[in-house]
């Protein structure tokens, strides 16, 4: 649920909570889209108990910031022996095409993640 308030430019402030869930249950993750601006973009993931597909691999164009808000999980990285466990307050920066999945979610309790999505700085930027 949003609440919007007007100011005098006729803007609109957005208000929610990362950790309300509307709409119906599903067996799939839960990917909302929070807010989009120029090269990035803010999503709130919310996991049951899923993991990535046998073989599959992320392999995103941009940078990626992510922190477990709750929950717990487990992240693998091409190249890495052992999986990262993650637990609340948590947090990964994954550099672009860094080739990375989902090992385990808690099955138990829902998992709620904040992921920033951004291009890659400039080297001017750094």
């Amino acid at each position: 649920m949003s609440i919007h308030y007007l100011h005098d430019g006729g803007a609109k402030a957005d208000f929610g909570n990362l950790f309300s869930v509307d709409g119906p249950e599903s067996a799939d993750e839960r990917f909302d889209t929070l807010a989009v601006g120029k090269g990035v973009r803010i999503e709130r993931i919310v996991s049951t108990g899923q993991a990535s597909p046998e073989g599959f691999w992320y392999d995103n164009p941009h940078e990626e910031w992510v922190v477990l808000l709750s929950g717990e999980a487990a992240l693998e990285f091409d190249g890495e022996a052992e999986p990262h466990s993650m637990r609340p307050g948590d947090y990964v920066r994954i550099p672009a095409h860094c080739r990375h999945r989902v090992a385990w979610t808690h099955a138990g309790e829902a998992t709620f993640w904040l992921a920033i999505h951004y291009e890659e700085a400039t080297a001017e930027a750094r």
